[in-house]
């Protein structure tokens, strides 16, 4: 019988009295799935679907008004924001429900869902259609996202996460590298085909789903425990929705994406702007307020007293911050102080996710030589050290763009490359109650780093469409800034340490620990 620890896991706080229910016997650990490479293939593909779509959309923008002439720029600008916001909204809701109603049958259903989507956006007959299209696409690639990486990670043993997710990574980064190619190349042709081509691989990946993919049930919870710190459900009895929760999520997340993703266009001081930041202010307060009371809430907070998925969460929104204000800071460099076009800085960026994919790729053999901690810390570093070594060597007319330029987009996929799949590890350290929910939070802080970032790059340039190389060099002193308050995340990480069996789904040990 397990009986709980003096304190709770990293808060130092007295724990609660035993429950007088007898306690269930932990899970024993999981054997290594002799499929795992090719569960982790479809979870990846899902991944993939999700990023394409975002960015590929973005530089089919003008093909696309150009169909819906009589659509104003605000108008347009919805076909890429509903995606956005929805996704950012419904993350940590959806990967609660795929929890609940377990992994597989949440899975599926998003990447159907996404398919016919996909379709009604390439058929779409008056912008409308394709707005609201955009919206199921971004609620399909909400449950995707978190389930995905949720049902990939128990199938690899602790010791090889992190590769499994640096692959995951690296899947992420050849979307993100081929998302202009191919939204430039299908605009080209039409539009519709950067939507068309994906019921394909959605099929693909739906049938590789349903033979692959470990089934599993809803979550059943149990009593939770009342007292001074709340454990959380157990196992026990089916987990109860939580409405009022959901929808104070909901509206927190969306309100401040919102926020966040319009602000250029409404104005940091405009009304609409102030009321969306106002409401997602006090609705995330009255979240907080509510899921520190209920006894089953969409977003339990048992899940920031484990310290490395604390230190994850806040990691990866720091992260991300400067990750995207990076991005955006090196685009209007090229196309603005350095007169560009926009396809020769496309093809200027790539050597960025270029490092991002080799370097993902041996993160496992990094994190096993260094150790969880090291590999966060020189990774939030090395992202870092690319703006300052734009800060102090890029100039005004990208003559020397092969050393005043690149050495910094290397460095930055280095960063990258080191970084994410550490972080997004820390998904498995919840037990497997948890883990889509996890991987939920942990998306959310991506999303919203990178709305937050975009913004503050934004509002640190001025809003000017060709800012001046003095304002790309404030911009590049944040994202400085914000990847070392990312390394500093890292080096909280805690090595070796050992949690209650059953609590990592029968692991029995940290999955963030060295190996």
């Amino acid at each position: 019988m397990t009986t709980p620890s003096s304190k709770a896991q990293g808060s130092g706080v007295p724990a609660a009295a035993p429950d007088p229910a007898p306690a269930t016997a932990p899970d024993p650990a999981p054997a290594p799935s002799r499929r795992r490479w090719l569960i982790l293939a479809v979870a990846s593909a899902a991944q993939f679907l999700a990023v394409l779509d975002m960015i590929a959309v973005n530089i089919a923008f003008p093909a696309i008004g150009a169909d819906f002439r009589s659509a104003s720029t605000a108008e347009l600008s919805w076909v890429l924001n509903a995606y956005t916001i929805v996704l950012a909204a419904l993350l940590v809701p959806a990967g609660r429900l795929a929890d609940a109603i377990g992994g597989r049958r949440s899975f599926l259903t998003g990447i159907a869902l996404f398919g016919l989507a996909s379709v009604a956006c390439g058929a779409a007959p008056g912008l409308g259609t394709l707005i609201a299209a955009r919206v199921v696409q971004g609620v399909a690639a909400a449950v995707l996202v978190p389930t995905s990486l949720s049902l990939a990670l128990p199938a690899f043993p602790p010791r090889e996460r992190a590769t499994a997710v640096g692959v995951w990574t690296a899947v992420s980064a050849v979307a993100a590298s081929a998302g202009p190619v191919a939204g430039g190349l299908l605009a080209a042709f039409d539009w519709r085909w950067i939507f068309l081509v994906n019921p394909p691989v959605v099929l693909l990946a739906w049938v590789a789903g349903l033979r692959l993919l470990p089934r599993t049930g809803p979550v059943r919870t149990g009593p939770v425990r009342t007292g001074p710190v709340r454990t959380g459900p157990v196992p026990g009895e089916r987990r109860r929705l939580d409405p009022l929760g959901t929808l104070l999520v909901l509206l927190g997340t969306g309100s401040l994406t919102t926020a966040c993703v319009e602000a250029a266009d409404w104005g940091y001081g405009a009304p609409a702007t102030l009321g969306f930041l106002a409401v997602g202010l006090i609705t995330g307060a009255l979240a907080v307020a509510h899921v520190r009371r209920h006894p089953d809430p969409v977003v339990d907070p048992a899940l920031f007293r484990t310290r490395a998925f604390t230190a994850a969460t806040l990691g990866l929104l720091s992260y991300f911050l400067a990750y995207a204000a990076s991005i955006l800071a090196a685009t209007l460099l090229f196309t603005g102080a350095w007169g560009w076009s926009s396809a020769r800085a496309g093809l200027a960026v790539t050597p960025w996710p270029l490092t991002v994919l080799v370097v993902s790729m041996l993160s496992g053999r990094i994190v096993r030589a260094l150790g969880e901690r090291t590999t966060a810390v020189v990774g939030g570093l090395c992202f870092a050290a690319g703006p300052v070594w734009w800060l102090l060597l890029a100039g005004g007319d990208g003559a020397h763009y092969a050393v005043e330029f690149t050495p910094g987009l290397v460095l930055t996929g280095i960063g990258a490359g080191l970084y994410q799949p550490v972080m997004f590890s820390a998904a498995g350290l919840l037990p497997a109650r948890q883990l889509s929910l996890g991987s939920g939070v942990l998306m959310m802080s991506r999303q919203g780093g990178s709305a937050l970032g975009v913004a503050a790059l934004v509002v640190i340039t001025g809003g000017a469409a060709r800012p001046g190389l003095d304002a790309l060099r404030a911009g590049w002193v944040f994202t400085a800034v914000t990847a070392a308050l990312a390394a500093v995340a890292g080096a909280a990480l805690r090595t070796g340490v050992r949690v209650d069996p059953g609590e990592n789904g029968g692991s029995g040990t940290d999955p963030l620990r060295h190996h």
